[in-house]
């Protein structure tokens, strides 16, 4: 079952976006207010590898002020981080 067809995967989602860090919180809820519903399993499998992230280092790749960098450096990744950037 996909993401999108499965509510209680839609709510997963939600909960792992939750964060220490305001800005993270704001940030993150906006986009997932404009775009949850739209997201593919391939950017939800992006997000969620964005949401092991700490704090910091996710604020300061939401803020484009380092590339992402490791095991998250993936182009599905790297085009989600686009739109969260953007939104």
């Amino acid at each position: 079952m996909s993401h999108q067809a499965d509510p209680l995967k839609r709510a997963r989602l939600r909960w792992r976006s939750r964060r220490g860090l305001l800005e993270n919180d704001l940030l993150i809820t906006r986009f997932l207010d404009e775009h949850e519903i739209t997201l593919t399993d391939e950017e939800v499998d992006a997000f969620s590898r964005l949401m092991e992230l700490g704090d910091n280092d996710l604020l300061s790749l939401i803020l484009a002020r380092k590339p992402l960098e490791g095991e998250a450096d993936l182009p599905h990744v790297q085009a989600l981080l686009l739109r969260l950037q953007a939104a």
